[in-house]
C-alpha cells in the first residue's frame, strides 16, 4: 500500500459530496472557502478512474429555479448509490437547510425527486448516510429548526420509498455532527465528530466543543432492540476529530485527515480498523502524501483509493485554534491523490522509471503521463 499518483487537477471544493459507479466517481456540490452562491444548481463533476481525467456534468449548467426537481447547490450534504443511482439528502446553502430527497440517475443524466412516505426527517447538515442492503441510514447532523446537534436514525427503504424512525435503547453516541459511518458485515460502524459539552455545571449557558475519537457499533438487523455499543478498542488510537473521511477496504475501516479545534490542528494521517479485532493501526507511507486538511473526500474503486478536494492551513503544521474560519489562512485543494493498495506490475516499473530518473522519451504518451504524475 503506496500513495502512487498526485495529479494538479481536480473540484476545488469542500463540504462535497462523492460517490463511485463504476469505474467513474461522481462528486456533488459544495463550497469554496468564503465564497457561496445563494441559489443556483448542484454542481456535479466526474472522475474517469482509468484515464485520470475530470470533467463538469452538463447538466452542472441547467438554470435553478425554486421547487423544480433540479437541487440547488449545497454543501454538508450526503450521497449513496444505490443501482446506478445516486441519492442526495440533507446539506444547506446559506439560507437554509433541506430535506428533500434528490436522485441523479446516472445512465439517463438526470435529476429527479422520488415521492417517499412515512416518517420524515427534518433538515438537517453535517449528518452521515450509509447503505445497509436497500436502506439509506441517516444518523446525527444539525437540525436549524432547533439550532442544536440530533442523535437520532432514520431509515429510508429505497425499494418502497418509505421513511421511519429507527428506535434505539440503551446508552447513545452523544449528539453530534461531522462524523462518518461506514458498513462492515451489515453492521454500521460510527467514528469521530464535534459535539457539545457543558464548560461548567455552575454556569449555565457555557459550552465547550468537544472532538470524539470512540467507535460506536449499530446492528440494524438485531433479532431484540436496537442499540448503540460502544466499540472497546486498542492500538493506535487517533485524535479526536471532524470532518475527516472515512472509507472500508477489505473489511476494514480507514479514517483520514480531519481537524480539531480545541488542538487548532487539521490533519493528513491514515489509521486503520478491523472491527473484528477491535485494534486501532497508524499507518506510515514514504515519499510524498496528501497535506494537512480537511472536508475532503476519499472513495474507494477497486483497489485504489481516490481523495480529493477538502481545505486546510496554507502553511503546513500551523496552529489554529478558530473554529470556523472564511478568510485567507486556509486554501482550498484542486488536487487529486491515489492511494494503491496493491500496485500493479505496471505501477511499479513506472516507479522504478522515476526513482532511477531513467530516460522516458521513447515511452507511449499516455506512461510518460503518468511518469509525470507519479510519486516517489
Amino acid at each position: 500500500m503506496r500513495w502512487t499518483l498526485a495529479l494538479d487537477i481536480g473540484p476545488m471544493k469542500v463540504n462535497h459530496a462523492s460517490v463511485a459507479v463504476g469505474n467513474k466517481i461522481y462528486t456533488f456540490g459544495g463550497i469554496r472557502t468564503g465564497e457561496f452562491s445563494e441559489q443556483y444548481s448542484m454542481d456535479i463533476s466526474v472522475m474517469d478512474t482509468e484515464t485520470l481525467r475530470w470533467t463538469r456534468h452538463p447538466v452542472s449548467d441547467l438554470p435553478y429555479f425554486e421547487n423544480n426537481i433540479f437541487p440547488y447547490n449545497r454543501y454538508r450534504h450526503t450521497a449513496i448509490v444505490y443501482g446506478d443511482k445516486v441519492y442526495i439528502w440533507g446539506g444547506r446553502n446559506n439560507q437554509a437547510s433541506c430535506s428533500k430527497l434528490f436522485c441523479f440517475d446516472t445512465n439517463l443524466h438526470c435529476w429527479t425527486t422520488p415521492k417517499t412516505t412515512g416518517n420524515h426527517p427534518r433538515p438537517r447538515d453535517g449528518h452521515s448516510a450509509s447503505l445497509w442492503k436497500n436502506h439509506m441510514i441517516i444518523f446525527g447532523g444539525f437540525e436549524e429548526e432547533f439550532n442544536n446537534f440530533t442523535g437520532s436514525i432514520y431509515s429510508l427503504d429505497l425499494e418502497r420509498m418509505h421513511w421511519s424512525c429507527m428506535q434505539i435503547n440503551g446508552p447513545q453516541p452523544n449528539l453530534r455532527d461531522y462524523h462518518t459511518t461506514v458498513v462492515i458485515d451489515d453492521k454500521i460502524y460510527m467514528f469521530g465528530g464535534r459535539k457539545v459539552e457543558m464548560q461548567s455545571p455552575v454556569f449555565i449557558g457555557r459550552l465547550r466543543l468537544v472532538y470524539c475519537n470512540t467507535v460506536w457499533c449499530l446492528d440494524p438487523q438485531a433479532s431484540t432492540s436496537l442499540c448503540w455499543q460502544e466499540c472497546k478498542v486498542t492500538g493506535d488510537k487517533p485524535i479526536g476529530r471532524r470532518s475527516h473521511s472515512s472509507f472500508v477496504y477489505n473489511n476494514k475501516m480507514y479514517i483520514f485527515g480531519g481537524y480539531n479545534c480545541t488542538r487548532g490542528r487539521h490533519y493528513n494521517d491514515m489509521h486503520e480498523f478491523d472491527p473484528k479485532t477491535m485494534v486501532w493501526r497508524e499507518l506510515h507511507f514514504e515519499g510524498e502524501i496528501p497535506g494537512e486538511r480537511k472536508e475532503q473526500t476519499c472513495v474507494v474503486v477497486g483497489d485504489r483509493l481516490f481523495l480529493f478536494g477538502g481545505s486546510g492551513p496554507e502553511v503546513a503544521g500551523v496552529y489554529d485554534f478558530r473554529e470556523q474560519l472564511m478568510d485567507n489562512t486556509f486554501v482550498d485543494y484542486g488536487d487529486t491523490f491515489v492511494l494503491d493498495f496493491k500496485p500493479s506490475l505496471k505501477t511499479l516499473c513506472i516507479l522504478a522509471v522515476k526513482r532511477y530518473k531513467l530516460d522516458v522519451s521513447i515511452l507511449p504518451e499516455n506512461i510518460r503521463e503518468l511518469h509525470e504524475n507519479v510519486l516517489i
